[in-house]
């Protein structure tokens, strides 16, 4: 067989992540930001002391490699032993413990960076380990069975997410035990959703898919009392629910498009009705290809409800399979499967949706019923080259040109096809911010005529809507921004994307008191938001005069994203207006750390608040910071 033209390599790697992150963020900003970044430090320098390399740290996340297993344990271990100690320094409430999970795997290194089933199995030991504890793949365990001393359960073989065979898990114990490890398989993990997956798939196949209806008995359902102690956040007070992005199945990564556009139908869908409470795309989406208890994502959201599900799709033969569960009490309220031809997907997507209506005895209107099954286009091809646009919407001038190039093809198929109207505008949109026009003012002018185009194919396109506010609030006509913006809400009144879109017009158009109200809300609906939508919250403090509550949003954002220049602006206004000049002057430094070039003069040009005297403010205050 010909070598690829990858460079592959066997190494150790050790994924951690922070066990109950969004509630120490949640309860103490600042004081979590500052833990972090403290713990961060102390992993990394271990990390080095056992000659291994961080690959990426995003948010809460490290992720580390190296050449030896033996090293990668004996950093684990070394990692839990310090930040042990580190928290006896803390209460009880605020101490911050990380799960480690190490695999030794095949790897494919691109730059600094690497990829493959090594780390994926790597994160999913990590995701079945215990807050301060260790978990690790049989084939790290092989290499250190004889090599270092310590205590040993064997969890048994686990089905994890993407991962086609069952993998063999040890969860490692710093008591320096020495002889066989003790055999416990544990029912936390038995109960993971993969393998009620592979359970649901034998019913199936024995034709028994009968027997759920027997068995679960859910007919109270709707009358059982929410447990609100059980979730990160309140409950809602209507029924809530998450939809996890659908497993491919299909053995080629190059179909991951199909069940991510299966998974935002069915989002984009139930977001229409004011009656349920349903979590934005960016969140669910953080599952993707992650191990994860169905019980945790109902505490981590703050939903009652979870959908998940697979796609399989082989020549023209769709299989999709779809369970909706009760987060709390991890029951199977209902799971079908459906096998069909691919042509038939949009027919699936509604099934789906309305079997999630009926199951949550929720009662729709006739208006809302037209509105909730209002379908884009009934052209398969047109429909698949979307989806794929949408799975390269990434800020990069590349992917951005691939984006249009997909949207006008779906429109050349379809050219009464509104949402991809509406992808194309975004395209050029997008163009401005990451400098690939030579005239911004014909890219914003064909982004508004594009959108205006997918209104008047369909006037019930959220999508659109959200973006004609977006182009009207930066060529500053503020009311028209508003108003659009406005209309996307009402047309999805759950959708994260349509609140940001109105955040963003109401911020511009010198109503900051009216914008922190919805984009809390957008918050709420996607807890695990992007950069841009929290340090948006800071600046409509920032707006409102209210400086000290925009540092902790400021702060937040930067600890998701640590090279987000729009949260560094932010944060440096928020000092300088909290008389914080000293702390200003280091945040300035970051943002020529990000943006070498950066011109005060420059940036303000662009910046279209409608209030001079604020604007004004905003880059005296830059200023000074230390910037120019």
């Amino acid at each position: 067989m010909e070598p690829t033209g990858f460079n592959r390599k066997l190494a150790a790697i050790l994924s951690a992540d922070v066990k109950g992150y969004s509630r120490l963020m949640r309860s103490d900003e600042e004081a979590t930001v500052r833990t972090l970044t403290e713990y961060r430090s102390i992993i990394i320098n271990l990390v080095s002391k056992y000659h291994g390399r961080v690959v990426d740290s995003p948010g809460d996340n490290i992720l580390a490699e190296f050449a030896s297993v033996v090293h990668a344990v004996q950093c684990g271990f070394a990692i839990q032993t310090s930040l042990q100690d580190e928290n006896t320094n803390l209460p009880e409430d605020r101490r911050m413990e990380f799960r480690i999970g190490i695999n030794l795997g095949d790897v494919i290194q691109d730059g600094e960076r690497i990829y493959g089933d090594g780390v994926n199995v790597a994160a999913r030991m990590e995701a079945l380990a215990d807050p301060g504890g260790i978990c690790v793949s049989g084939s790290a365990y092989d290499q250190i069975e004889t090599k270092v001393a310590f205590g040993c359960e064997y969890l048994g073989e686990q089905t994890v997410k993407n991962i086609s065979t069952p993998i063999r898990v040890y969860r490692l114990t710093n008591d320096k035990a020495e002889g066989e490890c003790t055999i416990k398989i544990q029912n936390r993990i038995q109960s993971n959703r993969l393998l009620i997956s592979s359970v649901i798939g034998l019913l199936i196949l024995a034709g028994g898919l009968f027997t759920w209806k027997l068995y679960l008995n859910h007919s109270d359902k709707a009358s059982e009392p929410a447990s609100v102690e059980l979730t990160d956040y309140p409950l809602p007070d209507k029924p809530s629910i998450a939809v996890l992005p659908f497993d491919n199945m299909s053995g080629d990564p190059s179909q991951e498009y199909i069940g991510d556009g299966l998974t935002e139908e069915i989002i984009t869908a139930l977001s229409k009705t004011p009656k349920l409470f349903v979590i934005a795309r960016n969140s669910s989406f953080t599952y993707k290809g992650k191990s994860v208890l169905i019980p945790t994502v109902g505490k981590e959201l703050g939903v009652r409800y979870v959908l998940e599900g697979s796609v399989r799709k082989s020549g023209n033969k769709l299989r999709v399979t779809a369970q909706l569960i009760d987060a709390q009490t991890n029951r199977h309220l209902w799971a079908e499967r459906y096998d069909r031809e691919l042509k038939d997907i949009f027919a699936v997507q509604d099934e789906i949706t309305k079997r999630i209506i009926t199951e949550l005895q929720i009662k729709l209107t006739e208006g809302e019923q037209a509105r909730l099954w209002a379908k884009g286009t009934d052209n398969l091809e047109a429909y698949l080259k979307y989806l794929q646009g949408i799975g390269h919407l990434k800020f990069n001038k590349e992917e951005n040109v691939l984006v249009r190039r997909l949207a006008q093809e779906a429109i050349e198929l379809d050219p009464q096809y509104s949402d991809a109207y509406s992808l194309l505008g975004l395209s050029h949109a997008m163009d401005i911010w990451l400098k690939n026009t030579e005239s911004p003012k014909e890219s914003i002018q064909k982004a508004l005529e594009l959108a205006q185009k997918a209104i008047s194919l369909d006037n019930s396109n959220a999508f659109a809507y959200g973006l004609m506010g977006y182009v009207y609030t930066m060529l500053e006509q503020y009311e028209k921004g508003i108003a659009s913006a406005e209309r996307a809400v009402a047309i999805e009144p759950n959708s994260a994307m349509a609140l940001d879109f109105l955040g963003f017009a109401l911020r511009f158009g010198d109503r900051p008191n009216d914008a922190i109200p919805v984009i809390e809300k957008s918050l709420r609906l996607d807890p695990f938001a992007r950069s841009n939508t929290i340090f948006s919250l800071g600046f409509s403090y920032l707006y409102a005069g209210r400086y000290e509550e925009a540092i902790p949003p400021c702060q937040k954002a930067i600890a998701r994203d640590p090279d987000n220049l729009g949260a560094h602006l932010c944060l440096a206004y928020a000092y300088i207006a909290s008389g914080r000049d000293d702390e200003a002057h280091l945040i300035a430094q970051e943002i020529l750390r990000i943006e070498p070039n950066f011109s005060v003069e420059y940036f303000s040009k662009s910046y279209p608040h409608k209030n001079k005297a604020v604007k004004q403010e905003f880059m005296s205050a830059l200023r000074k910071a230390g910037l120019k």
